[in-house]
């Protein structure tokens, strides 16, 4: 596909507040507390939006402490747009980033929300049960 006629464009940098709330609601996530999301944002290790004739529809991110841990987080894609690749284009800058920076013993984990889970897989990632790991939360 000629790059010149895709109506999407990614890029790296982080959404407002007002836009990372209105990608998760409009995905189907849940809502944060818009104090601190404008806290967590400043602090994203690596992230992306992906926007259609320039508006944002799409985002990811990676959070961590930039040498032993990050944790893929926020990937959406705005429903009218999904069924196109679009969360793999996501995925592919998120891991390509990590595969350059992050230092190769590092553990990158994420949470895996129904089908998901398949995307996830195409880009190496397991579930951590199968490691004699199980995988937590604190619930709020």
């Amino acid at each position: 596909m000629d790059s010149s006629n895709d109506p999407y464009q990614l890029s790296v940098g982080v959404p407002s507040v007002e836009v990372f709330r209105g990608l998760r609601a409009s995905a189907g996530l849940s809502d944060k507390d818009p104090e601190a999301v404008a806290i967590a944002l400043p602090n994203t290790w690596h992230g992306v939006i992906l926007h259609h004739e320039g508006e944002p529809i799409g985002m990811g991110r990676i959070i961590g402490d930039g040498g032993t841990a990050f944790q893929i987080v926020d990937i959406c894609v705005h429903p009218a747009h999904q069924g196109r690749g679009l969360g793999k284009r996501i995925m592919a800058a998120l891991t390509d980033e990590l595969d350059q920076r992050a230092p190769a013993t590092a553990y990158v984990s994420l949470i895996a929300d129904g089908p998901a889970r398949h995307l996830y897989e195409k880009f190496g990632f397991a579930d951590v049960a199968a490691h004699d790991s199980v995988g937590m939360y604190r619930a709020t």
